[in-house]
């Protein structure tokens, strides 16, 4: 069960890690159609809408990443946690 652990909490972090890519992209001028920087949008999108539609932009500032980013870190540490909890597993 360690590495289950382990899988989880990595694919929360990859995902923390696009959407701070998806931050960095928002700030520099680039191709959305060149297929890496495709993929970061079509799998941080959903779950940023979502955010969007909690938090809605306030002008030019989108805040939906932040919310993202911070929520998806509290899911993290619950579901790791839990996971530990269940089986006693440690790092």
């Amino acid at each position: 069960m360690g590495f289950l652990i382990t899988v989880v909490d990595t694919a929360f972090r990859v995902y923390g890690w696009f959407i701070i890519i998806r931050i960095i992209l928002s700030f520099i001028p680039h191709n959305p159609h060149q297929p890496a920087i495709r993929f970061v949008y079509e799998i941080t999108e959903p779950v940023l809408k979502l955010a969007r539609g909690i938090i809605p932009p306030l002008g030019m500032i989108d805040f939906s990443p932040i919310l993202v980013f911070f929520a998806l870190e509290i899911v993290r540490t619950l579901i790791v946690r839990l996971l530990i909890a269940l089986w006693g597993f440690t790092f």
